[in-house]
């Protein structure tokens, strides 16, 4: 039973509850929490250096190869690396650019990684830059629960759960040899 003295307290985290922003995708969890991962949607939270990610999600495939994809948010006032990616789905992830080269668009690792800009976004979007899952020996169905960890310049991390999705899209094959990812 709340007292006079406990009410506001209560008031308060039903409030924060309420307001928290439940049903986000942007989640950040520490290394121990993939031993219980804990579902996508649990509230808004970022890293120390404020990195978050919006709307995650991987393309589903049989086994080989898929990408991963959403929209890094920086919200403060300096740039923000992302150095690396691993997740269970995968023993090796690239992350990957798509530029023109001689009239062709080509795939290819990201030299120096991801660049976020200070109080802006970076979209990970097919046709554009985004994560390369290789050895992906598991399908992805749709709806699919894919924990992810970004590791930044800085040291810090920011894990998160994609989801699986169909995409067929401008006709992106991310198999090895073929399209333009």
């Amino acid at each position: 039973m709340f007292s006079p003295r406990t009410a506001p307290a209560g008031i308060l985290l039903a409030a924060v509850m309420a307001l928290g922003g439940y049903g986000s995708q942007n989640v950040t969890m520490t290394p121990a929490a993939f031993e219980n991962p804990a579902p996508a949607a649990v509230g808004p939270s970022t890293t120390a250096s404020g990195l978050t990610i919006t709307d995650p999600w991987v393309k589903t495939v049989k086994k080989g190869m898929t990408t991963a994809f959403g929209t890094l948010v920086n919200p403060t006032g300096a740039d923000v690396t992302v150095v690396s990616a691993t997740s269970p789905l995968s023993p090796k992830i690239e992350l990957h650019e798509v530029v023109d080269s001689g009239g062709k668009m080509v795939m290819r690792p990201k030299e120096g990684g991801f660049i976020v800009p200070a109080r802006g976004t970076l979209r990970l979007q097919p046709g554009g830059d985004h994560l390369m899952l290789m050895g992906v020996s598991e399908a992805v169905k749709p709806g699919a629960r894919i924990p992810f960890t970004l590791k930044l310049k800085d040291g810090k991390i920011l894990a998160f759960t994609a989801i699986g999705k169909d995409f067929a899209g401008g006709g992106e094959d991310y198999q090895p040899g073929v399209g333009n990812g």
